[in-house]
């Protein structure tokens, strides 16, 4: 039997309309085996859906843990806060155009499949991060560096922009009822993995190579793992069937011919929603993950070895918690769980930000913990929050697009933002208040949504 036969959701009149006597017989006759190989297939996808998020992060957390080095390879000799922002600046750039990307990606992956869509982003963002390796630098042929950095950034940004909303929608269409949340926490924890190896392998970097090694050769090494990875993500991809949601859509000719029409004319409101408490998402992901190890070295005065071991930690206890909130958000709901994220935000991050100044290791290592356990609250419930809010007819379109905008406008820019609000105030506490502003706008958002847990896929 093939594997199509043995995936082929059973024929209803909810999801497929009427259907012969034939169709139903073989239905009947699949059920043993479709209750066999639903796990199976479900681990695949889990794996699937795990390696591509995690190339992706990889990538985005050794440019961030490198951006000190980045700015002096690729940017002309000037003061440290400069070449700083013009790195973070280029980091800010790849953002553009992942809106655009969000509705090409999301266009893709609603009327071809999610399958599809994923198999060729995956291919298209490790070969673009296998490129940096192999950039030359600012010392080598001057202004073409930046500028050749900037277009793979860009050729990335592109790519990535399909991969978490599609990976989350399509173990969204895979889990079974009562454990989406758990499975699509999948995703965030895939991209703290990512994150976490680049800490390690930076912080390795640190302790065994020379400052004048790291500049020479030694920025390159992370960016060379993107070919192997990649392509053991995308032999995963390829060998997988489509979700049964879109399968089911599809058999009956349900399709969107025009994903993108169909969301702004239909669902506004909703795209709203999503758009706003995805910035709160967009924001302390960047600044908690990614830029914190820079703050503390620039900052706070910590070492550069000792700043990564203590995002290393971190990263771990996250990981940890991701799976936990994935799962309570199945029993308590997705809505009361984000109100929660950014209550907690709002009344906790200034205080902790304070505590950073002259803190102890461990005390640095205990509080960001604390901020990692706070975004799980939120990055552990919204993946399946935003699967949930969209029918499967727009659910890539509209998760890809809403999401893409916040991490354009607030996500990419944070460490840039960070770093600029710091020296216009002249307050290491100014990007607290930031993260504090978007917990505001999340909560917002979330007062005016509906509870989606309770209820199966919409599919129109």
């Amino acid at each position: 039997m093939s594997t199509r036969k043995m995936m082929s959701p059973q024929p209803s009149a909810a999801n497929i309309g009427s259907t012969s006597g034939a169709s139903a017989i073989h239905a009947e006759e699949d059920t043993p085996v479709l209750a066999s190989a639903e796990p199976r297939l479900l681990r695949r996808a889990a794996m699937a859906s795990f390696i591509g998020n995690f190339v992706e992060w990889f990538d985005y957390a050794s440019y961030g843990y490198l951006a000190t080095i980045i700015a002096a390879v690729f940017f002309p000799k000037s003061n440290a806060s400069t070449g700083l922002l013009a790195a973070y600046a280029v980091f800010a750039i790849s953002f553009v155009v992942r809106p655009l990307g969000g509705v090409v990606w999301g266009h893709f992956g609603d009327k071809v499949g999610r399958r599809k869509a994923l198999s060729l982003s995956i291919l298209i963002m490790s070969c673009s991060t296998f490129l940096i390796a192999f950039l030359p630098t600012y010392a080598q042929v001057g202004t073409l560096a930046p500028m050749l950095l900037l277009s793979v950034r860009v050729i990335q940004g592109f790519s990535a922009s399909g991969e978490y909303a599609g990976a989350s929608a399509f173990l969204a269409e895979y889990a079974p009822e009562g454990k989406r949340g758990f499975y699509t926490s999948i995703v965030p924890a895939s991209t703290a993995a990512g994150l976490l190896f680049g800490s390690i392998l930076v912080a390795v970097m640190h302790a065994v190579l020379t400052s004048q090694q790291l500049h020479d050769f030694g920025w390159r090494l992370p960016f060379l793992l993107a070919a192997p990875f990649g392509l053991v993500g995308r032999y995963i991809r390829v060998r997988l069937e489509d979700t049964p949601k879109f399968r089911a859509l599809e058999g009956a000719h349900h399709v969107a011919q025009a994903p993108a029409s169909e969301l702004l004319r239909r669902y506004r409101g909703k795209m709203l929603i999503a758009f706003g408490v995805t910035c709160l998402n967009a924001v302390a992901f960047y600044l908690v993950l990614s830029y914190m190890p820079t703050y503390l070295s620039t900052e706070m005065g910590m070492g550069e070895t000792d700043s990564f071991i203590a995002a290393t930690i971190s990263l771990a206890a996250y990981i940890g918690f991701i799976f936990m909130m994935g799962a309570l958000s199945d029993r308590v709901g997705r809505k009361t769980m984000l109100i929660g994220a950014s209550i907690l935000f709002a009344a906790l991050t200034v205080p902790l930000f304070k505590g950073l100044a002259g803190a102890s290791f461990a005390t640095v290592v205990l509080i960001q913990i604390a901020f990692g356990a706070l975004l799980t609250m939120n990055d552990g419930t919204l993946p399946c929050f935003l699967s949930e809010i969209f029918p499967t007819r727009v659910r890539y379109s509209g998760f890809a697009f809403t999401f893409n905008a916040a991490n354009a406008l607030f996500g990419g820019t944070a460490p840039l933002a960070a770093t600029w609000l710091i020296g216009v105030t002249g307050s290491k506490l100014a990007p607290a208040w930031y993260l504090v502003g978007a917990a505001g706008v999340a909560l917002i958002a979330m007062l005016a949504s509906s509870e989606t847990a309770r209820h199966p896929l919409a599919d129109n």
